[in-house]
């Protein structure tokens, strides 16, 4: 395809957009000299099918890069490549080398040689383009069923039907559909909502030598079900197996809530791999220490969202809308809530904006907001935590009634 053909693109909406003739793709970098996207024919290839580099003076508004491509369609594999200055006492820590994710793509492919250290194409994740308005729903929504008659069953997607004690030895085992088949078990137990732990991707090399990330609180997007909970494993079949999940669920009159980590990504601190934020916009997805070259680590795993910065204000927003809107999950129970409540330094505020912004948000409104109010920085905030329509976890009740239920030790006298 000619490049006079590419059409210049708009800033709106961010990510990959499937419309009439071809995908428009839209990314933030406020500090890049170019960018480039990136065009996968498999998500095992080590070189792009295409480049296009973008052309500042055309594909690019103010901090947004955009273009529009004629001819792609969903299942398209991309990435960026974002070149800019490597001062990390600035803030900035651009890598021309890298493959980065879309930080907007709805489904990542997971290539079989995949190491988070590489810099060669065919070692690393890759975005694919969605589409996300195909699915029939059918009759489904979100229940919105009132708190007070809510019954939570915490699960793991993987566990919960992994082992073989849980009845299931099919392919199925360990996944979004192996979970449809346990429906029954769970209505027999009089549980109405699940709250599955993270399902967002994540990077399972994220864990210590010699041991894998299992419980997922490492992601890679904020967007994307996890790949490798799916027993369909075509480019775009994760998206619709969660799908089936949810209307599964909500037919059997189970809610839907997901643990959600909006406190830190795999991309780790200083010395950390590159996946897609720190590449881009380094300087405004994370708190940054006084001196820019380090990070503010409020979540204990060595970087942390700058979530009340307006351009992850809108991140954080515009992915509970879609989880939502487009995969009509019922609630969120928020990972480390207490670092939403930090602004742009770190200080703890009392009307901190992303809280205001997700409990004033129309197409949020009615949707169960669960926050664990506390930090890995010693901010404690049970009780208190500043949302008026968040329910919280209380830790020291769970402390107290494990330790009655396993015998272990006198209650907290708290």
């Amino acid at each position: 395809m000619s490049n006079s053909l590419i059409g210049n693109g708009t800033s709106f909406p961010l990510g990959a957009t499937a419309q009439s003739g071809g995908v428009n793709f839209s990314v933030y970098s406020k500090n890049a000299e170019l960018v480039e996207l990136l065009l996968f024919d498999n998500v095992d290839a080590a070189k792009p099918a295409r480049v296009i580099a973008l052309n500042p003076g055309k594909n690019r508004t103010y901090y947004y890069w955009h273009v529009f491509v004629p001819g792609l369609m969903p299942g398209q594999l991309y990435g960026f490549r974002a070149v800019g200055p490597f001062k990390p006492e600035l803030g900035l820590r651009f890598n021309g080398n890298k493959v980065l994710l879309d930080p907007y793509s709805r489904a990542v492919a997971v290539p079989k040689a995949y190491s988070r250290r590489a810099d060669n194409a065919a070692a690393v994740m890759k975005s694919i383009v969605d589409d996300s308005g195909s699915y029939d729903w059918e009759d489904d929504r979100p229940r919105q069923r009132p708190f007070v008659e809510t019954i939570i069953y915490e699960l793991h997607v993987r566990g919960f039907t992994r082992h073989p004690s849980s009845g299931l030895i099919s392919q199925k085992a360990g996944t979004y559909a192996g979970l449809v088949e346990k429906i029954p078990y769970l209505t027999d137990l009089g549980i109405n909502a699940v709250e599955l732990m993270p399902v967002f991707q994540f990077d399972v090399s994220d864990a210590p030598p010699g041991r894998v990330n299992y419980w997922g609180y490492s992601p890679v997007s904020f967007f994307a079900p996890r790949r490798a909970y799916s027993s369909r494993q075509e480019l775009l079949g994760p998206m619709d197996e969660f799908r089936d999940m949810v209307k599964a669920l909500h037919r059997a009159g189970i809610e839907v809530i997901l643990d959600v980590v909006f406190n830190h990504t795999a991309e780790g601190g200083d010395g950390g791999p590159t996946f897609c934020f720190r590449g881009l916009a380094n300087e405004a997805y994370y708190l940054l220490e006084h001196d820019p070259s380090r990070y503010a680590d409020y979540s204990g795993t060595g970087n942390t969202l700058n979530a009340n910065q307006p351009i992850v204000r809108r991140m954080i927003l515009d992915s509970l809308r879609y989880w939502v809107t487009n995969m009509h999950v019922d609630g969120f129970r928020f990972d480390l809530a207490s670092v939403l409540a930090r602004d742009e330094t770190g200080t703890p505020v009392l009307r901190p904006p992303i809280i205001w912004d997700i409990e004033s948000d129309p197409v949020l409104a009615g949707t169960k907001m669960i926050a664990e109010a506390w930090d890995a920085a010693g901010l404690y905030q049970v009780g208190s935590f500043v949302g008026d329509s968040w329910h919280e976890w209380n830790g020291h009740f769970r402390d107290d009634a494990r330790r009655f239920l396993k015998a272990t030790g006198a209650l907290c006298q708290k």
